[in-house]
This record gives C-alpha cells, sequence and structure tokens, in this order.
C-alpha cells in the first residue's frame, strides 16, 4: 500500500523504515503537515500517515475523498485534529495507535515535577558558570505531599503508580473511578475537591469539548496559591492567557507544560534563528516558574518503537481486509 506521511520527523524513517518488513508498504515521507492546503500531496496515496500537529478537518477531509484516499492513519492516540463524522461520511477509515508507553508520558511529567521544584535546570546552568551558591535552589519534599490527577486512563495510572512511590497522597478525578486504583491507595474526589486540596495538579485527560480549556481562569481562582500545574496531555486544556493571569497573581506557583494550544506554530522545529511571533507563549516562557518541553514526553526508544510498529499494523491490517483493531469509531 502506498501512504504519505506527513510531518516526518527526523527520527521517524529510521523506525518507520526498520519495522516495514519487506519494504510490504511504499512509504513516502513528508516535512510538510497534512492540511487543506497541502492535501493535493496526498495524490496517488491510498493512505494518509499523520500526527497531532496536522489539521484533518472537514475541508482537508473533502479533498483526501476526491484523491480516493481510504485511510487516515494516526501515529498518536489522541484524534481530536481529525474531524471523524467527516471521515465517517466520506468513507474515510480513521486508526490511531490508543498506547505505546504510558510510562514515558508519566515518566517525563515526573521530570516536570523534580525540576521545578529541585531547580536542577537553574543548577546546571550555574555552575557551568563557576556559581556554586545556593541563593534560590531550594525545593520543598514530594514526600506526604497531596497530588491531583486529572484523568486516570492508562498514562494517569502510571503516574499514580510513581508518586505513590514518592509517599504522596493522590487523589484523582475521572468520569469513571478505577476500582483497581483504589485499591492502591488512590482516593477519587470531586473536580472542586481536587482543585482546592492539591498542591501539585497533573493532566493526564483526553482533550474533547468537555475539557478544552477546562483549566481556565474560574479553575485557577479555586486552586491553593502557590499550585503546582503540570501537563502532559494537550496544550488546548489550559487557557494559556488565563494561566498567564494565574502565574501574576502567584496562584499558579509553577508551571510545567510539555503541550501549548498553538504549538503546531512553533514545536518540532529548529526556531533558534527565528522570531516567535507567539505573544503569549513568549509571556509564557518569561516566568522563571514555568518550564516548556517541546512536546517530548512521549519521546522514548521504547515509545517509538511502539508507535512505528502499531502504525505499520494498521496499515497491513486495513490493506489485508482484516479487523481493525485500532479503528476510531463514532
Amino acid at each position: 500500500m502506498k501512504v504519505a506521511v506527513f510531518g516526518t520527523q527526523f527520527y521517524e524513517r529510521e523506525y518507520f523504515n526498520k519495522y516495514n518488513i519487506d519494504l510490504k508498504h511504499e512509504l513516502v515521507f513528508f516535512e510538510e503537515s497534512l492540511n487543506a492546503d497541502s492535501a493535493d500531496l496526498a495524490k496517488g496515496f491510498t493512505a494518509v500517515c499523520v500526527f497531532v500537529t496536522d489539521k484533518i478537518d472537514k475541508n482537508c477531509i473533502e479533498k483526501l475523498a476526491k484523491l480516493d484516499v481510504k485511510l487516515i492513519d494516526l501515529r498518536s492516540a489522541g484524534y481530536n485534529n481529525v474531524d471523524i463524522e467527516s471521515a465517517k461520511a466520506n468513507n474515510i477509515k480513521v486508526l490511531r495507535v490508543p498506547a505505546y508507553s504510558p510510562q514515558a508520558v508519566a515518566e517525563h511529567a515526573v521530570a516536570l515535577i523534580m525540576t521545578l521544584n529541585r531547580k536542577t535546570h537553574k543548577a546546571y546552568n550555574q555552575v557551568h558558570e563557576n556559581n556554586f551558591s545556593l541563593q534560590n535552589l531550594m525545593g520543598f519534599n514530594l514526600y506526604g505531599k497531596t497530588i491531583g490527577v486529572v484523568g486516570t486512563g492508562k498514562i494517569g495510572r502510571a503516574f499514580c503508580s510513581i508518586m505513590l512511590g514518592f509517599g504522596c497522597k493522590i487523589i484523582a478525578f475521572d468520569i469513571k473511578e478505577n476500582e483497581q486504583m483504589k485499591q492502591s491507595g488512590v482516593h477519587f474526589k470531586t473536580f472542586d475537591e481536587l482543585l482546592s486540596e492539591s498542591d501539585i495538579i497533573s493532566i493526564h485527560c483526553p482533550l474533547n469539548e468537555a475539557t478544552n480549556h477546562l483549566f481556565d481562569r474560574k479553575v485557577f481562582d479555586k486552586i491553593k496559591k502557590g499550585t503546582m500545574i503540570i501537563n502532559t496531555s494537550r496544550g488546548t486544556i489550559i487557557n494559556a492567557e488565563d494561566a498567564i493571569e494565574a502565574l501574576k497573581s502567584e496562584k499558579i506557583g509553577y508551571l510545567g507544560i510539555d503541550v501549548y494550544e498553538n504549538e503546531s506554530d512553533i514545536f518540532f522545529k529548529d526556531r533558534s534563528q527565528s522570531v516567535i511571533k507567539d505573544d503569549v507563549f513568549g509571556r509564557l516562557s518569561s516566568f522563571n516558574n514555568v518550564l516548556i518541553t517541546p512536546h517530548q514526553a512521549f519521546y522514548t526508544q521504547e515509545a517509538v518503537t511502539e508507535i512505528a510498529k502499531i502504525t505499520i499494523k494498521n496499515f497491513t491490517d486495513f490493506e489485508d481486509n482484516r479487523v481493525l483493531e485500532n479503528e476510531v469509531k463514532i
């Protein structure tokens, strides 16, 4: 099957080619993101492979349908960037990678917490300048702190397990409570209770209509002063402009984000010689208690391997008319 792989990163070609056994599929890699303007690049392809930064809206899907594209395969778990209803209406199947390495994202969330708390990034830079002062490097013990976890899917559960190991009290909110997690010591609370009781809040819920800008001014008003907020889920779950105001008022004491709501215009490329024109991002990155990483939480050898394997399997299942285990349905 001939597949157009859009928004290709440098590391992906190696892994995709490695697990494309016997060159079963003809993979053509494009650096361009897929959207309505670039959809014509898919001419002559049976399938397109996309990432979370691609925008596959109704207009894009209708163009793909005219080009006789039959499959949209996401190399990600989230699919909020794809108009699923339009895909169904145009008889285009949508597949995804439902889970690749929950531990990878969970561990990165912990890395953000530890870095913000113990200021290891600042200490690293100081020591390289022969500055060995402890001034402004004080942190706090994680032991005994209350950690609020929003979303207890596979990543949220992995995160809870790690934080329980630190001796933290874990409270969680999800529309569906997990009995196994309760037995391990996780306490489920209402969303408002979680906001008011947590010292650290880590976001692990999917992006949908209910969670879009879930963390806004009204929510920030309900948290403890000085709360640490961590987001390794989707950028649009946090209203960035409201977060800036909460940082200025010190309601948010620390903010660690691996995702940003307008990241598609910034992340995944070297922009060191460019001017970032996003004023909101510029303001966020100016705070000394904000840590931003470039959507790298998933980026481990194990996770990238699983993404490649499952994505290739999705191509094969579709081509061979097998049961589509990873189909996104509405």
